[in-house]
């Protein structure tokens, strides 16, 4: 079966091109799902529809590649994505067509692109956080409580003081709290072993 996917980027413009290229191709119009949103978007409910739609030995046709997203990567996962699930893909403008050797070849060609980046960025982003590591940063968000905070606050909790009065003292939620104590006592012991 043939699914259609056709997208313009602002509401003021107009699917008819598009559309009229679809069914010339063969698919029939109840089965051409439509966006109007950026293709830098992620989530776009008519590609979602057309996707949840395709099932094994399907094509995905659409008027133009960029139709699908508008980076290079985001293309070839989708590609290798419907390869995965045994789904072709045609795209009228470009003439590729996975149903024929070469474009199965042009798919190929694509998904060995597409993990070629996927781990060119893996290592790119080891690469620096080794290097911000060196520098003394670590990643994720600062953390609520300083050391001195986290030891007041122990007491405080020694002494027989609420956590809910304690966490609203220091300005942060009870889980943040027992949270940040939990590390420190951790951090206490692994400094005691050592």
């Amino acid at each position: 079966m043939l699914i259609g996917y056709a997208r313009v980027s602002k509401h003021i413009q107009n699917l008819d091109l598009q559309v009229d290229a679809l069914t010339a191709a063969g698919v029939d119009r109840q089965y051409i799902f439509t966006d109007k949103e950026s293709g830098a978007k992620a989530s776009r409910k008519g590609l979602t529809d057309a996707l949840s739609h395709l099932r094994k030995g399907d094509v995905l046709v659409v008027w133009k590649l960029d139709r699908l997203g508008r980076s290079t990567i985001q293309l070839m996962l989708m590609l290798n994505e419907l390869h995965e699930r045994g789904v072709d893909f045609k795209s009228l403008t470009e003439g590729i067509d996975t149903t024929t050797s070469f474009g199965r070849f042009f798919f190929t060609m694509s998904a060995a692109l597409a993990q070629l980046e996927r781990d060119r960025l893996i290592e790119r982003t080891r690469a620096g956080l080794v290097a911000a590591k060196a520098r003394g940063r670590t990643g994720g968000r600062k953390p609520k409580l300083s050391p001195d905070q986290i030891d007041m606050a122990r007491g405080l909790l020694e002494d027989g003081k609420p956590p809910r009065d304690v966490a609203k003292a220091f300005g942060v939620g009870r889980s943040t709290l027992y949270r940040a104590i939990g590390a420190r006592v951790e951090d206490g012991m692994e400094t005691a072993a050592e």
